[in-house]
């Protein structure tokens, strides 16, 4: 084990190390393209899959530049130049780099006795930078590279200051890694639910709702699918669905604590009554809730409660609003509006451990009715935490507890500093079939809202109890967790789960009323169908639902009409099944259903 950790120490660096020194090879690419006169260039760091480099040039970067680039850069290892670290005073930088403004500008933030280390590449380009680099050129000359794409960056991510250009590059050891990693590229631009999305008909967007997505029908019909799966798992498990205001009085937020942790990323309605004598904290007299939380302890403390009532576990799955820079929009990924599966269960401390356990439970059920594995880490107390560190303490010690039973001591991760400002938490990390790593669900532990809203409980002993509140997603968003879905089965997704699940054919205008039949019978049980009436060619009719990815397209002729039967074309294949009794596809239907079956039957016997 140490073995294979080292060498994968040793890849990390020398991964590290020739991107980082392939990004001086792309600035200096673009300075010799451009002219060192023309070109103000800002940073270029490694990152995942190669590294990339900012600059303000003379005109915008197109597809093709992006030959020239690495023809430039293919020029330039080839001279076989080395790479020079030298030290050097403020003073000494700031003259070194006096054209270049934004240098300039990271030279000024440093302390006036700051030692600053610079690298030249050959005679005629130097560089800002820490380093470690390649000695010489010559060690570059295997690695394969490639212009990803450029875009818009801002100076600092700020977008009042200068806008720049970005040029992407992949870095790999070797050809055959550049290759693979197309490869997955490919794959995953293939599956991207930005794009497969719009083509199903599932959702869309429009510029005057940013980040806010229309469900179209088709996409509602399967949101509705995982909010009924959802509520079924629920309600077999003792929890009680509500739902409550999405705009709320600046008191509850101010209460809950999100007022002075969560503020900046909460859309705020502006107080009417607001003069310029106001408080700066009344300006504003309610908010679009970012978060259920707080809601759901007043549905707590309408009612006295005992011991004997708890758990009490409320789910909701209401709408939030979240403010996002507009640049941090991704689709379904990141967006402003959006639903979690939240539940938040009241317990005593007693009960933290089993609840957790129950909850895990459920976990388990969903992650594999979708084929998906997951890992847990432990978030800890982050440095904007709010209430006793003691408490802080005591809450982490019970989620270690719990986790050292699940999964055994070692078995998880540790994320240092990465709890809610309430209280730390459980994050589950989903691999999707790409091997990409996700963050959805998450079981928080809290002992700072019900102390902040005074909740109590009366204990066996007839005291006055504080109970303990587990905040828990395992979708996480909704919206989100589609996206990803999206992705895994590249919108071929399980017959329970897709938006349609049968689509009809009538091979001629004569056969609709035999399909109004089987429809009506279909619908009666439960099945999701659609059904082209129309006098269009019958093979354009099967495409249409193809290119839906319908699971069974069912082809109604004659034959069918006479014997009360239907013919199913399989998705993904050119199998057609014929024959099939009516009420055996409802049977077979009503089986992948319940089963939550990933895929679809090879026999209709």
């Amino acid at each position: 084990m140490a073995d294979k950790e080292e060498k994968q120490a040793k890849r990390e660096y020398f991964l590290s190390v020739y991107r980082h020194s392939l990004a001086h090879i792309l600035a200096k690419s673009v300075i010799e393209i451009f002219g060192k006169e023309n070109v103000q260039f800002s940073i270029g760091p490694q990152i995942e899959d190669g590294c990339y480099y900012d600059f303000v040039l003379p005109r915008p970067i197109t597809q093709d530049d992006y030959k020239v680039i690495e023809d430039k850069m293919h020029e330039i290892i080839k001279r076989k130049e080395d790479f020079v670290r030298k030290e050097v005073s403020k003073q000494e930088a700031l003259e070194i780099f006096k054209d270049q403004k934004f240098k300039t500008e990271l030279i000024n933030d440093l302390p006036d006795d700051e030692i600053i280390t610079i690298y030249n590449t050959g005679d005629d380009y130097v560089d800002l930078c820490r380093g470690p680099h390649v000695a010489n050129s010559i060690e570059l000359m295997n690695v394969a590279f490639q212009v990803k794409f450029a875009s818009g960056a801002y100076w600092r991510g700020d977008e009042n200051r200068d806008q720049m250009q970005r040029i992407y590059l992949y870095a790999f050891p070797d050809k055959k890694a550049l290759k693979e990693h197309l490869a997955f590229i490919r794959e995953a631009m293939e599956r991207d639910h930005k794009k497969l999305g719009p083509q199903l008909d599932l959702f869309m967007f429009h510029e005057t709702a940013p980040g806010m997505p229309y469900w179209l029908p088709r996409g509602w019909k399967m949101y509705n699918a995982l909010l009924d799966y959802w509520r079924d798992i629920h309600d077999e498990r003792g929890y009680d669905e509500i739902s409550a205001p999405v705009i709320n009085s600046t008191v509850l937020w101010k209460t809950s604590g999100h007022w002075a942790h969560y503020k900046p990323n909460m859309f705020l309605i502006h107080n009417d009554e607001a003069d310029e004598n106001t408080d700066e904290d009344d300006i504003f007299k309610f908010a679009i809730k970012p978060m259920n939380c707080p809601n759901a302890m007043n549905v707590y403390k309408r009612t006295a409660h005992s011991y004997k009532d708890l758990p009490i576990r409320y789910n909701e799955t209401d709408v939030v609003h979240r403010k996002e820079k507009s640049g941090q929009l991704n689709g379904l990924f990141r967006v402003q509006l959006f639903r979690q599966d939240d539940c938040h269960i009241f317990v005593t401390k007693e009960q933290i451990g089993s609840e957790i356990k129950n909850i895990m439970d459920i976990v388990n059920k969903i992650y594999s009715d979708f084929g998906l594995s997951y890992k847990a880490e432990l978030s800890t107390r982050p440095d904007d935490f709010m209430g006793d560190i003691e408490v802080w303490n005591e809450a982490e010690a019970n989620l270690k507890e719990v986790l050292n039973n699940l999964f055994g001591e070692g078995n998880y991760e540790i994320n240092e500093g990465d709890g809610a400002f309430y209280g730390p938490k459980i994050d589950l990390q989903m691999k999707d079939c790409l091997g990409r790593e996700w963050q959805l669900g998450t079981i928080q532990l809290d002992f700072q809202l019900p102390k902040n809203f005074d909740l109590k409980y009366t204990a066996a002993d007839g005291s006055q109890q504080q109970p303990v509140v587990l905040h828990r997603a395992i979708f996480g968003s909704m919206e989100r967790f589609i996206g990803i879905i999206t992705e895994h089965f590249k919108g071929i997704f399980p017959f329970w789960l897709s938006p349609y699940q049968v689509g009809i054919v009538p091979i001629r205008t004569s056969h609709n009323e035999y399909a109004k039949e089987v429809e009506r019978v279909l619908r009666k049980a439960g099945i999701r169908v659609e059904v082209d009436y129309s006098d269009n060619n019958m093979k354009e009719k099967i495409k249409h639902f193809k290119n839906m990815k319908d699971p069974f397209i069912l082809v109604l002729g004659d034959r069918e009409a006479e014997e009360k039967t239907v013919s199913i074309n399989l998705r993904g294949s050119n199998k057609q099944v014929q024959n099939v009794p009516l009420d055996k596809l409802v049977e077979i239907c009503h089986k992948l259903v319940e089963e939550h079956s990933l895929e679809l039957p090879e026999s209709f016997e």
